[in-house]
């Protein structure tokens, strides 16, 4: 059973949605990524989600020596839960996604449980110019981009890492994913407890609306009883409204600047630290506290940081 009052604050640090010239403050390199994420681990995070990204342009990376030099960095700086995404970017075939958690063997990876649209290219109303001649095309092109995660590709992951010991942060962008995470469940692929991370405000996938949260929440309770734990992410400016409305129904929360640039109206996040003292503060002033790495473990039972592969 999860512990009465932790909540487990999960950081985001650089992802693969926005690039490098919509904010100075996305960090890009092996150093400025594990900077952000032994930061948003000294702020509270008690877990910390990893993308790569060419330190040259800031495309994403999902080559394992490129995510080798900042893994060795925030192990050897802080016990933080490190989780690795299989997510990569939509632009990528699944065997290349999943390359860094088969490698690497890490506590926590992602796991996308649907495909969808996935919409990037309403920033570009915002975003009008461009330092790197990736960017634009990236943006441009979610207009006619699938983010493929069919049950194929699920199943893969699952069983590339089925040896790993790793768990999952299992991403579900609509009702639907909820169902495909059943399906799986009921395969045996997946064991209790699911660590689910609802997610909300990505064109493509269920809305922001507060009744949208309280429906995922629902759902899930009704197919995964107490065998699941609950996290939310907001995308863009719905990030620490529908993390309040979250830790405020017993959930758990995810920030960081794979999830939004935005420490307020029109005013960028200067680092992902910053984003995670503002849910702490959020969570402590509702009467709740925040896991550490050992709680958050003990919690989602995962097998250690001695375990990894790195």
């Amino acid at each position: 059973m999860a512990k009465p009052n932790k909540v487990i604050i999960t950081c985001a640090v650089t992802g693969a949605i926005h690039t490098p010239s919509m904010s100075p403050h996305l960090p890009i390199t092996a150093q400025e990524i594990a900077d952000a994420a032994i930061g948003a681990a000294e702020a509270g995070a008690a877990i910390v989600h990893l993308h790569a990204r060419d330190p040259q342009n800031g495309k994403p990376d999902q080559r394992p020596e490129a995510f080798a030099p900042f893994l060795q960095v925030i192990k050897q700086r802080s016990d933080c839960v490190i989780n690795i995404t299989t997510g990569g970017s939509p632009t990528m075939q699944v065997a290349e996604r999943v390359g860094p958690a088969h490698h690497f063997a890490p506590e926590v990876a992602s796991l996308n449980m649907g495909s969808m649209n996935f919409g990037l290219y309403p920033m570009l109303n915002r975003f009008k110019e461009f330092k790197h001649d990736w960017e634009l095309p990236y943006l441009e092109g979610s207009r006619d981009r699938i983010f493929r995660n069919t049950f194929a590709d699920i199943e893969f992951i699952l069983k590339t890492c089925a040896d790993n010991g790793t768990r999952f942060e299992i991403e579900c962008y609509d009702i639907g994913h909820l169902y495909t995470l059943a399906h799986f469940v009921e395969r045996g692929l997946v064991k209790p407890p699911f660590f689910v991370q609802s997610v909300f405000g990505i064109l493509g996938g269920i809305g922001p609306h507060p009744e949208d949260v309280l429906h995922m929440k629902r759902t899930a309770d009704r197919l995964f009883g107490k065998d699941y734990r609950w996290s939310v992410l907001g995308a863009g400016r719905n990030q620490m409204q529908i993390a309040a409305q979250a830790a405020a129904m017993g959930g758990n929360v995810r920030v960081g600047l794979e999830d939004s640039l935005w420490i307020g109206a029109g005013k960028l996040a200067q680092s992902n630290a910053q984003q995670v003292r503002m849910a702490r503060q959020i969570i402590e002033g509702l009467g709740l506290e925040i896991a550490s790495p050992a709680e958050a473990r003990d919690i989602l039972q995962l097998k250690g940081a001695d375990k990894v592969k790195f």
